[in-house]
């Protein structure tokens, strides 16, 4: 979901490039106007943005798309002309799209950053630290500025639905793998597509608890489907984003990851050195709201999309408002 695969980095890449020499035909020729009117709350209008042209993207998940809105409705408050081009499929579109100038600024992870597009195998466990490590290290290799840190850490993670949890008694992911590797019929699991192949994923994973992926009887589907297919006893075990609301609504045990392998993945705030030192306002105007968004809130935010069907801009929009950091119109 946050990127993919050493091993599919290369293919992607020259695919999306391209794509970027074909604007219109891939959907990134401007984007579109922001979906919901907004006004100043505790964001003030700001003269050095008045009228700036700032493109924001997302990739195509709700988490992403919640974070999307939320700087395009601080940025709008703020008196930048703003054009959405949230919803880009996959980590490394809205990676290419980035570094190609085609958006401006978006919410990414770290741990992404770190393992996908830094190429790094090790994660560093601190998440500030691992924050500082991304931020220089993609700054001297591309050019790019990571800031606003968030609290949230939307890390990967094995669940099992409530059945196979008591009938297994697998609580970690040391269990699991010895489930896997003894008993193979009692351990199907459904993976989601990105996560099935990333390295910071399944591969990794089986890789760190000894895992015979040979053995794993498994079902690659899309991410949104795992939740219900492993709730509904589909599969037994499935793949998750720790801050997605389903997790605690379809009662599924969240896996201890005994040996620490899966990444921080804190958000922050991304951008072309270029465009970061041209309006140095923006990180200003985004900080308070890293701050506040903690894993219960961006939890809580999914949850409204997720299982109660709501729109992702209005449940950024109305955040906001209850924040105090703009108001609606």
């Amino acid at each position: 979901m946050r990127g993919r695969s050493a091993t599919l980095r290369s293919t992607v890449g020259a695919a999306i490039a391209v794509c970027l020499l074909m604007i219109t035909s891939c959907g990134l020729e401007s984007g579109s106007a922001v979906p919901l009117q907004v006004g100043p709350g505790s964001i003030r209008p700001v003269p050095q943005l008045s009228g700036v042209r700032i493109t924001v993207g997302s990739k195509d998940f709700t988490e992403q798309l919640v974070l999307g809105y939320i700087i395009e409705f601080a940025l709008t408050a703020a008196g930048a002309q703003v054009r959405d081009l949230t919803d880009i499929t996959g980590s490394n579109s809205l990676r290419d799209a980035q570094l190609h100038g085609q958006v401006d600024i978006a919410y990414d992870y770290t741990g992404t950053g770190w393992i996908n597009y830094l190429g790094n195998e090790e994660p560093i466990p601190d998440s500030q630290k691992q924050f500082e490590a991304v931020r220089a290290q993609d700054l001297a290799k591309h050019g790019m500025v990571w800031t606003d840190l968030a609290p949230m850490n939307n890390t990967y993670a094995m669940v099992s639905n409530s059945a196979a949890a008591q009938k297994s008694g697998v609580a970690t992911l040391s269990d699991y793998a010895r489930l896997v590797n003894t008993d193979p019929h009692a351990g199907s699991t459904c993976l989601g597509t990105e996560f099935s192949v990333r390295q910071d994923g399944f591969p990794g994973m089986a890789h760190k608890y000894g895992m015979d992926l040979g053995k794993v009887h498994k079902q690659i589907m899309q991410d949104a489907l795992v939740y219900p297919a492993t709730a509904n006893n589909t599969c037994e075990f499935g793949s998750v984003d720790t801050t997605d609301g389903r997790i605690k609504a379809l009662h599924l045990k969240l896996l201890d990851d005994d040996l620490g392998f899966f990444p921080k993945y804190n958000a922050a705030i991304v951008m072309q050195k270029s465009f970061a030192d041209a309006h140095p306002q923006i990180a200003q105007v985004m900080a308070p709201i890293s701050r506040v968004l903690t894993n219960d809130t961006i939890t809580a935010l999914n949850g409204l999309v997720d299982l109660q069907g709501r729109e992702p801009a209005s449940v950024a929009r109305d955040w906001m408002v209850s924040q105090g950091f703009i108001t609606a119109r």
